[in-house]
């Protein structure tokens, strides 16, 4: 018994929890008087504290476990255990012990917090409230219950309300640091990009090294399309803060999403001038010059070679590495990288379907499909690999296995908007117009934005000069879902041509043969609604320039010789 005291005085000197474990009662001379029940929970938590601060989280639940035998009703024991309970993922036990605790200690606030977190966890969103409302009663100062009740509303996207907790929160706290973080997130939500703005700014006067603050107002901007402030948050970090080099990362990157190559490259050299070894710097720096252009291209070889040799199963640096040989037309070292290329990684499917379009630009289609048909074994319900086969199929006029395998894929994936519309492109070379507008409703079904299922279907029936006015309505809006598209304002002069709308058909094919030049049928769609309209030299020349343009397109000499005999 000795012993164990002993043991207990030197564990009790650096944990003034211990202190909060029992209450002991003092004589009439205040002398404190502690029973064995108190000495015993005593021993046991003291243990317990030993092992979790050694890692050993078996063997501090075993021990806190017979603290809280010898002392049932501790509120501080309940919470500790339940915490470590959590920590195992023995969630259930840690609710069944502080619902059982809260009923001798009602007004516990650790109990309630604990108890709110649990139920947050498990989703249990009104049980979560009312268990963090509780604690907000009992002490209004319970800061965590806010930030948590402001997070369980964010959760069920009441952003509204959530900002409601949090401002009642900084009332309390003014200067607290999370709170005006999750203020500025909700208010994002919200897309208040002002007020969001605001309270990030906050935030970061607080705490002017506050990574999250100051990444999170970064992305705010970038979503804004901001690119000035967006790099200007980075630069202002980078001013107080000098040697952070994923901050520099960070910023190279923003320059890199903007296309601003050269500009990205430079960041990435100063970077790796004082971290020479830093992988995905060089990596990104790589990146930068693979699309900085042609003149870009050597370096980028060099520098996806550096990073490969540091790292062979880096595939990112092997998909570029393949795609720089590509661009060089150095095809067999491009073939050898992308082959390199294993089925696990993300970049599988656009490392064989790159394989695909080089052997077909070399002129070995077979070996192409093969590739293909290859990797979809391999990656069954995969999209991407079944349009592209089904394009390789089409250029060789193989329309039925065309169809054929991106059936096979809707087998997989039946709502893939990117399979009905390559079905419906494939009926149609098929001059199946009807089986093409099944298909291209099929995918406004999956999503009734998309904008060029909506023109495929309004250009087929102006084509045709049917439904007129649902053509219209479907081509203006997938006009205005891709404002400045060449194409759907091609078929929107072509529908008001198709309705005798001259003045209006030559305004928006002129509009689109500005937009597309090099295009000969739009050049020719123009040349119609001049003809029609009795503007011949206007037609003649648009005639003469969609032959130039295609000098194989049917029809164009004969209207040109018509025309030509009618003046």
């Amino acid at each position: 018994m000795m012993k164990r005291w002993i043991l207990i005085l030197i564990l009790l000197l650096p944990l003034t929890a211990c202190a909060a474990l029992l209450e002991p009662e003092r004589n009439q001379y205040g002398a404190a008087e502690m029973d064995s029940a108190t000495v015993e929970a005593t021993y046991h938590y003291s243990l317990g504290v030993l092992h979790a601060l050694n890692g050993n989280l078996r063997g501090a639940i075993e021990e806190y476990e017979a603290a809280h035998a010898s002392d049932p009703k501790s509120p501080l024991l309940a919470v500790e255990l339940s915490s470590l309970y959590l920590r195992s993922g023995r969630q259930n036990e840690a609710l069944s012990l502080c619902e059982a605790s809260l009923v001798h200690n009602p007004d516990y606030v650790d109990l309630h917090l604990v108890l709110g977190s649990i139920y947050f966890e498990r989703k249990e969103y009104q049980k979560a409230d009312r268990a963090f409302r509780r604690a907000v009663k009992i002490d209004p100062k319970a800061l965590e219950s806010y930030l948590y009740l402001s997070v369980i509303y964010a959760e069920q996207k009441k952003y509204s309300e959530s900002v409601i907790i949090l401002k009642d929160l900084l009332k309390i706290d003014p200067d607290n640091l999370i709170g005006h973080y999750y203020l500025a997130k909700r208010y994002a939500d919200m897309k208040m990009y002002g007020e969001s703005e605001q309270w990030f700014k906050k935030a970061i006067a607080i705490k002017p090294n506050f990574e999250s603050a100051v990444v999170d107002l970064a992305a705010l901007y970038e979503a804004q399309g901001k690119f000035d402030e967006e790099t200007g948050v980075y630069k202002a970090f980078l001013e107080r803060y000098p040697n952070r080099s994923d901050m520099k990362l960070r910023l190279g990157k923003a320059y890199l999403r903007h296309k601003k190559y050269l500009e990205a490259a430079q960041i990435m050299e100063n970077i790796l001038k004082i971290d020479p070894r830093n992988r995905e710097v060089r990596l990104t720096m790589a990146i930068a010059y693979y699309f900085s252009g042609p003149a870009g291209h050597d370096r980028a070889i060099l520098e996806f070679l550096n990073v490969l040799k540091a790292d062979p199963f880096e595939h990112r640096a092997r998909y570029f590495l393949g795609a720089s040989y590509e661009e060089k037309k150095r095809y067999s070292d491009a073939l050898a990288e992308f082959s390199k290329i294993p089925e696990a990684s993300d970049l599988f499917r656009d490392a064989r379907i790159h394989m695909g379009a080089i052997l077909k630009q070399e002129g070995k289609p077979d070996q192409a499909i093969k590739i293909l048909r290859e990797a979809i074994e391999k990656k069954k319900g995969d999209a991407g690999l079944y349009s592209f086969l089904a394009s390789l199929y089409q250029d060789e006029k193989k329309i039925a296995d065309a169809e054929g395998i991106l059936k096979e894929g809707l087998l997989f994936s039946p709502r893939s908007e990117e399979l009905h519309y390559r079905l419906g492109v494939v009926y149609e070379s098929a001059n199946r117009l009807d089986d093409s507008v099944r298909s291209m409703e099929e995918v406004l079904k999956i999503d009734p934005e998309h904008a060029d299922a909506l023109n495929f279907i309004g250009y087929s029936y102006a084509d045709r000069g049917i439904h007129l006015l649902k053509a219209e309505e479907m081509i203006k809006k997938a006009l205005r879902l891709k404002p400045g598209n060449g194409y759907i304002t091609d078929s929107l002069g072509w529908v008001y041509f198709k309705q005798n709308k001259n003045d209006l058909a030559i305004k928006y094919l002129k509009e689109a043969s500005a937009i597309m030049p090099d295009d000969p049928l739009i050049a020719e769609h123009l040349g119609d609604a001049f003809a029609k309209k009795g503007l011949i030299e206007d037609a003649i020349e648009a005639y003469r320039r969609a032959l130039k343009l295609n000098p194989k397109l049917a029809g164009i000499s004969a209207k040109i010789e018509k025309l030509l005999k009618g003046k």
